[in-house]
């Protein structure tokens, strides 16, 4: 309960006063050095009194694409001489509003498609005390291939197997099915329920990921907000064919609307006695309940995500044992991204055939992929597998905005590095990609037109990884921050051939490290998106190290994209 604790002090007082933290460790028990430890690694808390309107602008690869640069250089420009108790503009990662941007949150309320003009007004409103409601459009359902039940009664398939209670016919269904994980890993999800059905400790859990937040992820967002009733139906399932008692949505809290929308469905369950104690007149019991994260992208890593339910900070664990052995309080635990959930009851409900079917080109199922940058009509889109990124890119999201070409393509944020146009006809299934050295990972495709500078793209992406991690083993901390050095560096300065003959190098040197030593695979992938650029856009990097010149006219330029405003979050 300790992130209810810090929430509900900083909610009142702003911040977290040195004496409500005492207060609150000779409350509960609880060291003070730990809460300290807890609050500081957060970027949702903070240790001092903020600003009377503080400004954190995203700057990662959505945003980054449609003019958060020169959006920071104007809002630097405004609030020059201002006292720093009144206004602060500090760089924050992605909030998630990716098909929306540019994005800001002021007072972390979160805003999108802003100019300075929108901003500007309200950080004077924040500054003059004056309070809104906080900008959540209703979301409108809409009618989506996945679901099964369309405008009928939900939750069949949950009410046959409570009746049947076929758990083997269900994990051969899946198995059969070939269903993979859809948050990036594609580990055959009966083979996890399997595992921790068949542990000897009697306490299981299953969690839901939903704390997507690399830069471009933005479909699960959508599904919370239009499918809940199929997450929550797998979620059931699993905990049923597990033997588990408990689930456990966790949320990133820049998702406070679809925190909503899971809530009430939830509600509802209960009330049809879908979950809680004997469900539907049986003798199973299975009870769901959300928790918001406190933020940060390394909670997306599944052993990082225990630990900060946990209640401490969200370092990852050394593995194994794995989390199907020894998770959530050291118990047997399934995790599961929300699109992974969701697929469950489809897969159950239409059958085997159906899900081998719906593909095309031999791929199995339906994707959600979500599009962003500079694309016509950026949004989240649900596609066959196996669809080519062509087709998505031209077709469902519009083409290329402003008459210009395609240049490059991120298939899945950033940890997928960056492919050229001339492979667009590349299908999004998990072989295809791999194939071509990248990965199908979360579906967040990032698009990039034919202005773009990839030196510029690779940087800023490093830098988001750089920023995000957690600090807890050396490769990770200090090779991402030396990788950042390195691409400052190259978009700054002709350095020559010869110190770009060292500097190669140590990049290899430094990605040999970190892929082969890092805890997580968050420093696993940070040297992803330079190699790729290095790979596929080689003569542009050339161009700025060897001839001080940067063909997209991005680096060199007065206002230095490189340039960092102060950070939140910041780990120790």
């Amino acid at each position: 309960m300790i992130f209810d604790e810090l929430r509900a002090i900083q909610l009142r007082l702003g911040y977290l006063p040195k004496a409500e933290l005492e207060a609150l460790s000779e409350r509960t028990q609880t060291p003070l050095y730990q809460l300290h430890s807890v609050a500081s690694f957060y970027p949702h808390f903070h240790l001092s009194p903020p600003a009377k309107a503080e400004i954190r602008l995203c700057d990662d690869m959505s945003c980054h694409l449609n003019g958060s640069c020169e959006l920071r250089a104007e809002l630097l420009r405004r609030f020059s001489g201002q006292p720093p108790e009144d206004v602060q503009l500090k760089d924050v990662s992605c909030l998630g509003r990716c098909d929306q941007a540019p994005a800001v949150a002021v007072n972390d309320e979160i805003h999108v498609h802003v100019n300075a003009d929108k901003v500007e007004d309200l950080a004077r409103q924040a500054m003059r005390g004056d309070h809104h409601l906080p900008e959540h459009p209703q979301e409108t359902r809409l009618a989506c291939a996945s679901d099964p039940y369309g405008d009928g009664e939900k939750y069949g398939v949950l009410r046959r197997f409570v009746a049947s209670k076929d758990w083997d016919g269900l994990l051969a269904t899946l198995k059969e099915a070939e269903l993979k994980g859809m948050g990036g890993a594609g580990f055959p999800t009966s083979m996890k329920w399997d595992l921790v059905r068949k542990q000897a400790d009697p306490v299981r859990y299953i969690v839901c990921n939903a704390d997507e937040s690399e830069p471009g992820t933005i479909k699960d967002r959508f599904i919370l907000s239009h499918l809940p009733h199929l997450v929550i139906e797998g979620m059931a399932l699993a905990g049923l064919v597990t033997g588990s008692r408990r689930g456990i949505l966790y949320i990133r809290h820049e998702y406070p609307l679809q925190e909503e929308i899971f809530g009430e469905e939830l509600r509802r369950c209960a009330k049809a006695g879908l979950l809680g104690k004997r469900i539907l007149g049986s003798d199973l019991d299975f009870d769901l309940e959300i928790f918001v994260s406190p933020g940060g992208y390394i909670c997306g890593e599944e052993s990082a995500l225990i630990e900060a339910i946990e209640g401490h900070r969200a370092e990852p664990r050394n593995k194994p044992p794995f989390p199907g052995q020894m998770g959530l309080w050291q118990k047997p635990t399934v995790i599961n991204n929300v699109e992974t959930f969701a697929n469950v009851p489809q897969i159950l409900a239409r059958g085997v055939e159906w899900f081998k079917t719906v593909g095309v080109s031999g791929s199995r199922g339906l994707k959600f992929v979500g599009v962003s940058g500079h694309v016509a009509h950026p949004g989240v889109f649900e596609i066959p597998m196996g669809t080519t990124m062509s087709e998505v890119i031209f077709g469902h999201a519009g083409g290329i905005r402003g008459g210009k070409k395609l240049k490059a393509f991120a298939p899945s944020g950033p940890s997928s590095g960056y492919l050229p146009a001339s492979m667009v006809e590349v299908k999004l299934d998990f072989k295809a990609l791999a194939d071509a050295g990248s990965m199908l990972g979360s579906g967040a495709i990032v698009v990039c037109d034919d202005t773009t500078c990839m030196l510029d793209m690779a940087l800023n992406a490093v830098k988001f990884y750089r920023n995000e991690s957690c600090g807890k083993c050396v490769p990770c901390r200090m090779g991402s921050q030396k990788m950042v050095e390195i691409l400052t560096r190259w978009a700054q300065s002709n350095i020559g051939e010869s110190q770009f003959s060292a500097d190669l190098k140590l990049v290899d040197d430094l990605s040999a490290a970190m892929s082969q030593t890092s805890i997580c695979g968050l420093g696993q992938i940070v040297p992803a998106p330079i190699q790729s650029v290095l790979k596929h856009f080689r003569a542009e990097v050339e161009d700025h190290v060897l001839k001080g010149h940067c063909p997209s006219g991005i680096c060199f330029s007065p206002s230095n994209r490189s340039a960092e405003l102060p950070r939140v979050g910041i780990k120790p």
